[in-house]
Parts: structure tokens; sequence; C-alpha cells
């Protein structure tokens, strides 16, 4: 299970791998900075707020989720609330990978 405590901003130590990983992937498939990816708490805007993460970016990340989490993403699941914040997009990726 990969729980974490209700925090808005955790700090890196106490971090989930679940969190760590999805933050890995918005390093590498985004080229975003380490640091600015580090400081990302729950609330922060991603699709429509990083300039970095267009619509063609979007097939990668969800595709890349995919690989390094070991989960299958269906089309019907993917929505503007999915991209919305950090903490949205965590949240489903955790879910999925219980449930997967």
């Amino acid at each position: 299970m990969d729980s974490e405590p209700n925090s808005s901003a955790n700090p890196p130590g106490s971090r989930s791998q679940t969190d760590l990983v999805l933050r890995q992937i918005l390093v590498d498939i985004l080229g975003l900075d380490c640091a600015r990816v580090a400081g990302f708490d729950l609330a922060t805007g991603l699709f429509g707020h990083i300039p970095e993460l267009d619509s063609m970016a979007v097939a990668t990340l969800l595709t890349e989720m995919e690989d390094r989490l070991g989960i299958i993403i269906d089309d019907d699941e993917v929505d503007g609330e999915l991209l919305d914040s950090y903490g949205s997009l965590l949240a489903f990726a955790r879910a999925k990978r219980e449930t997967d």
C-alpha cells in the first residue's frame, strides 16, 4: 500500500514511492527542473499552468505513468480534472496502483 499523510507539502523524506516516481516522471518527460518539481504541493496547477505540459505532452506523460507505475490508464479515465493539479494526478496514480 502507498500511504502518505494528508499534507499539502510533505518534506521530500516523507514522500511515498508513488509521489517520488510521479515527480521524476514530470522532470524526465517535461524537462522541468528537479527543484521546481520538488516544490510542487497538492494544489500546484498542471495543465494550463505549466507551459511544458501541452496536449502533446499529456499522452507521453500518461504512457510513462503506465510504464513506471505499472498501471493501465483507460481513455475514459482521462479528463480535465485528472491534470488539474499535482494533487489530483497523484491521487489518481495512487488509486490506480491500489486497484491494478
